[in-house]
């Protein structure tokens, strides 16, 4: 069986983790989040890893999300804890560098696991959003920390509108931090010049500047848990999950 998370061992320091479901543009379902909540566990402890490249598989985007397929059998979303183990120093703080090689599509959960990395790198002609509302869902813990990155009215447009941007508007409101021909050969010239700094400075550092994050994120889990609980039981969610909408475009 093909793993669904790839992982490199660490080269001068850097660790590249693939996100590896191609053939569903890299969708996640409840086994990769649980695999990435394993991963970001273990890298944080192991010394051997100084910086690390988060990218997609495939040439047509980084993730469309989660694996609405798996939703539709299952008639239900992944529990809120295995959600947060998934997503870099959510639930358990990630103080080393982590960037984002973004390509193509980069929506819903996708986006969420970029936004949760300290650099975004996207390629010419990416495109990124929030969908969930469009589809009866929502984004919890990206509602928290997006207005953080680009300021309560952006993230309410993006979150509320549904639409997608462009890498030139993703960049102009401080979404990504590059746009680049090959964000991957980017990401990994920026992984090993970080790898290449004291790891211990540079750990205390992040600690600092997303400790209120943090903190706001530990504040909110169990709104952010009641908040999926009251959107699943939804009509709205039950006709994605039935597929009675007919549309069946977003993933989350």
């Amino acid at each position: 069986m093909t793993q669904r998370i790839l992982t490199s061992q660490p080269e001068d320091g850097v660790l590249i983790v693939t996100l590896n479901r191609p053939h569903v543009l890299n969708a996640l379902d409840v086994p990769a989040k649980e695999r990435l909540g394993e991963i970001w566990a273990w890298a944080a402890q192991n010394a051997s890893v100084r910086a690390v490249i988060l990218c997609g598989a495939g040439e047509r985007g980084f993730s469309a999300g989660s694996d609405i397929k798996e939703m539709r059998r299952t008639g239900r979303m992944v529990t809120t804890d295995t959600l947060m183990a998934a997503i870099p120093g959510v639930s358990t703080p990630f103080e080393k560098p982590i960037i984002a090689a973004l390509h193509g599509f980069t929506v819903g959960f996708g986006l969420t696991l970029a936004i949760h990395c300290d650099f975004r790198i996207a390629s010419r002609g990416s495109r990124m959003g929030f969908p969930e509302v469009q589809h009866g869902m929502l984004s919890g813990i990206s509602a928290i920390t997006l207005p953080g990155l680009i300021g309560e009215a952006r993230a309410l447009d993006l979150m509320l509108t549904g639409r997608l941007l462009d890498e030139q508007e993703a960049i102009a409101i401080g979404l990504v931090h590059q746009v680049a021909e090959n964000p991957f050969e980017d990401a990994l010239r920026l992984a090993r010049q970080l790898a290449g700094n004291s790891s211990l400075a540079m750990q205390l550092t992040k600690r600092l500047v997303l400790e209120s994050r943090r903190a706001r994120i530990r504040a909110f889990a169990q709104s952010v848990d009641e908040a999926r609980a009251e959107v699943t039981s939804s009509r709205e969610f039950g006709d994605v999950v039935e597929n009675r909408s007919g549309t069946g475009r977003a993933r989350i």
